[in-house]
């Protein structure tokens, strides 16, 4: 059973639209740095988790924007959301974890 708080509603549309443009203009960012310069050297694959990290928080900012009844409990959602973002980013650019 789906809870009704996780389908989609035409509160959360805009967000949705709004994320999804500045999540493909970021992708865009080094799409256009590697036709000017050789120091950006992004694969298909760097594109592919790019776009799934950029997708996950996404799904979790709709979620904890919708889910819970309290804005500060949506708060600490939405922070830990972007937290867990950045950290992997982190990860993933300079390995922090070595």
């Amino acid at each position: 059973m789906i809870l009704p708080a996780l389908l989609p509603s035409a509160n959360t549309r805009p967000f949705r639209v709004l994320f999804a443009a500045c999540a493909a203009l970021l992708l865009a960012v080094p799409l256009v740095a590697m036709q000017f310069t050789a120091e950006v050297d992004w694969g298909v694959g760097d594109f592919l988790a790019a776009g799934m990290m950029f997708a996950l928080l996404g799904a979790g900012l709709d979620i904890a924007l919708r889910l819970p009844a309290s804005w500060r409990l949506r708060a600490v959602l939405a922070t830990g959301a972007v937290g867990a973002f950045l950290l992997v980013w982190a990860e993933l650019a300079v390995g922090i974890f070595d």
